[in-house]
C-alpha cells in the first residue's frame, strides 16, 4: 500500500533527481571526459587516414611513377616533402582544435556555474 502512495513515489523521483544532479560533475569529469578523448582519438585517426600522412611519410624516398633516375627521384622527394609539410600542418590544426574542444569540455561546467553565481550576486 505504501509503495502505491503518490507522496512516496514523488519522494523517490525527487531523490533520484537530486542523486543525478549530484552525480553529474563526477560523470562529466570522469566517464564523459574519457568518452570525449576516445572520440577525439577516433577523429584524429580518421583524419590521418583521410589525409594519408603516414603513407606520404613512409614513401618519401620512393620515386613516383617508376622514375628511378636522379631527376625523377629529386622531383618525387620534393613533391612528397611539400605534401608532408602541408598535410602535417592540417593535422596540427586539427590537433589544436581537438585540444581546444577538450579544454572547453573541462571548463564548461565551471563557466556555467560562474554565470549562475554572477546572476545571483548581481
Amino acid at each position: 500500500m505504501l509503495s502505491e502512495n503518490f507522496l512516496f513515489s514523488l519522494g523517490k523521483v525527487i531523490a533520484q533527481i537530486i542523486g543525478e544532479v549530484l552525480y553529474f560533475p563526477l560523470w562529466w569529469y570522469s566517464v564523459g571526459f574519457v568518452r570525449l578523448l576516445k572520440n577525439v582519438f577516433k577523429l584524429w585517426s580518421g583524419e590521418e587516414q583521410a589525409l594519408g600522412f603516414s603513407v606520404w611519410a613512409k614513401n618519401i624516398f620512393t620515386p613516383m611513377y617508376g622514375q628511378s633516375d636522379w631527376g625523377g627521384r629529386l622531383i618525387s622527394f620534393f613533391v612528397r616533402l611539400f605534401q608532408i609539410i602541408f598535410r602535417g600542418a592540417v593535422l596540427l590544426i586539427f590537433l589544436g582544435l581537438a585540444i581546444l574542444a577538450c579544454l572547453i569540455w573541462l571548463a564548461l561546467p565551471l563557466l556555467i556555474l560562474f554565470a549562475l553565481v554572477w546572476q545571483i550576486i548581481k
